[in-house]
């Protein structure tokens, strides 16, 4: 049974989510604020994360940061009343899977948790195939109908990673820090360069495309 951790200040609403999600069969631990959170991973695993913004002690923005610097695979869904751009950026920026507002829809709650959680294997099994397309992370190879195609370690990570979570939003700023690494002295603009040069040998690719997310970064999307 797949286990998640509610983080939610809210005792009603910590409730309320655990009767959701155990009637659709997940095993739900409940913590008070990120703090508490934090302390029950030290000692028990979980395959997903769904915290609340504004919390005592430690509050969601420094959860995910927090958790991002020991799991970076861990699906995480946030929370709030807070819907501001700004805020969805912020939360992007620092790691969140994706991001669902107050009063809480229980039914596009599990729809997105369901696909959070189905991309988060397909992530862990290190393949991804779109029709016709196929990149194999074990094999460090690229399938395109019956080409392969040649990328450069960067190109690849950076395909693979976009690839992994289907329409996730990366910042330049994430993907120079998981691609290149946080000490990397190479400049965001780096991230462009090399999207530009995947869309040129992906060019007659029809399953996916690299989509510009203006003000914040890329994502990939499927073609319909």
């Amino acid at each position: 049974m797949l286990k998640i951790l509610v983080v939610d200040d809210d005792k009603n609403i910590r409730r309320l989510i655990q009767a959701h999600l155990q009637q659709a069969g997940f095993d739900v631990i409940l913590a008070q604020h990120g703090q508490e959170a934090l302390d029950i991973m030290d000692t028990r695993h979980f395959d997903m994360i769904v915290a609340d913004i504004m919390m005592p002690y430690v509050d969601g923005y420094e959860l995910v940061s927090d958790i991002r610097h020991m799991d970076d695979k861990i699906p995480i869904l946030m929370i709030t009343a807070k819907d501001a751009f700004e805020d969805k950026k912020r939360a992007f920026g620092i790691g969140a899977d994706d991001y669902i507002t107050k009063p809480i829809d229980f039914d596009e709650m599990l729809l997105r948790i369901s696909a959070l959680l189905r991309r988060s294997k397909i992530s862990s099994e290190q393949k991804i195939t779109l029709g016709n397309f196929c990149i194999s992370a074990e094999l460090r190879e690229v399938r395109f109908g019956e080409a392969v195609l040649d990328l450069p370690r960067k190109e690849f990570d950076l395909l693979f990673k976009l690839l992994s979570y289907p329409k996730k939003i990366f910042t330049r700023r994430q993907l120079m820090d998981e691609i290149w690494g946080m000490e990397s002295n190479a400049d965001e603009r780096t991230v462009d360069v090399h999207i530009k040069r995947l869309r040129e040998k992906l060019e007659n690719c029809g399953e996916f495309e690299i989509v510009t997310v203006r003000g914040l970064g890329y994502k990939a999307e499927r073609r319909a």
